[in-house]
């Protein structure tokens, strides 16, 4: 245990160990401004979260049809081509997992993400592979903020909240978290998450500008 009273971190991936850019997937198609337009069409947002809450691919597509048939087709070229949209490690946050590792910090993953894609993730950000398990919303049937979700880490994995960090780049899963006992970070990028882990007695304060 760190002199922080903390043995374990919770990470989520998209955006906080990998990158993810879902305009990627169509960009032989559409321009930036085009995928926008889209998004906001077809609310991207919440047929995303379905497919996050475990609703199956084909069906999130057809809701987008339901809508507009173009919106459907575009959708189902977005999860086809799911792993263009994935730009690799998030810079300096692998450095920051293989150190906690180091120190002998318990590493655990939370992410909310359709269990049909959810293959491509180590491949793109193989510190992923560091974790000791992760819980992917798409295969759980629940996804953040839903405190439900978090329970399922703590119980699966035997962690009491009061001693585990929660990271994660959306305030509402912050808040989440929170709301089960868990000490939460707003993730924003590498060098201010060591800072926050210093602050918290996992890390020492290392170099920052590290990168990898």
């Amino acid at each position: 245990m760190t002199s922080g009273g903390y043995d374990t971190v919770v990470l989520d991936l998209g955006n906080v160990l990998v990158g993810w850019d879902p305009a990627r997937a169509l960009t032989e198609e559409m321009t930036p401004q085009e995928w926008e337009r889209f998004a906001e069409a077809a609310d991207f947002r919440s047929l995303n979260l379905a497919a996050d809450a475990g609703m199956p691919i084909a069906d999130v597509a057809a809701r987008a049809a339901a809508l507009d048939p173009a919106h459907g087709r575009t959708l189902s070229r977005y999860f086809a081509n799911f792993a263009a949209t994935l730009t690799g490690p998030v810079p300096g946050t692998t450095a920051v997992v293989e150190e906690l590792a180091a120190a002998g910090i318990r590493l655990l993953g939370l992410t909310n993400w359709s269990a049909e894609t959810f293959h491509h993730a180590a491949g793109a950000a193989p510190v992923i592979d560091l974790l000791e398990g992760v819980v992917v919303s798409g295969r759980e049937g629940v996804a953040k903020p839903d405190p439900a979700v978090f329970r399922i880490v703590l119980e699966r994995y035997g962690v009491e909240a009061s001693r585990a960090v929660f990271v994660d780049d959306s305030p509402a899963n912050v808040a989440g978290a929170e709301a089960v006992g868990l000490t939460a970070l707003r993730f924003t990028d590498a060098a201010t998450l060591r800072a926050d882990l210093h602050g918290l007695g996992l890390l020492g304060p290392g170099l920052h500008g590290r990168t990898s």
